[in-house]
C-alpha cells in the first residue's frame, strides 16, 4: 500500500454534508488501499469524517486542524 497522497479534495469553505458527499465521490475514484486527502473548514466535518469512516469501513489515517483548515487522510478500504 502506498502512504503518498493519490488526490487531494479541497472542501474549505463549504459546510455539512458537501464535504462528505464529494469524499464519497472522491473515493471512489482511487484505488483501493490508496490515500485520499481532504481539506475542510467546517468544525462538523470532524465527526462527520470519524462516522463516514466507521460506517463504510474506510480507515481515518490521520486529522489534523491548523489555523482553522482540518485535514483529513482517508486510505480507501480495500
Amino acid at each position: 500500500m502506498s502512504a503518498t497522497i493519490a488526490k487531494t479534495l479541497d472542501m474549505k469553505g463549504f459546510n455539512c454534508p458537501l464535504p462528505i458527499a464529494k469524499t464519497a465521490q472522491a473515493i471512489r475514484e482511487i484505488e483501493p488501499g490508496e490515500l485520499l486527502q481532504v481539506l475542510a473548514t467546517d468544525p462538523g466535518s470532524v465527526p462527520d469524517f470519524k462516522a463516514w469512516c466507521r460506517t463504510t469501513g474506510n480507515q481515518l489515517v490521520e486529522h489534523t486542524e491548523t489555523d482553522g483548515v482540518y485535514r483529513f487522510v482517508v486510505r480507501r478500504k480495500g
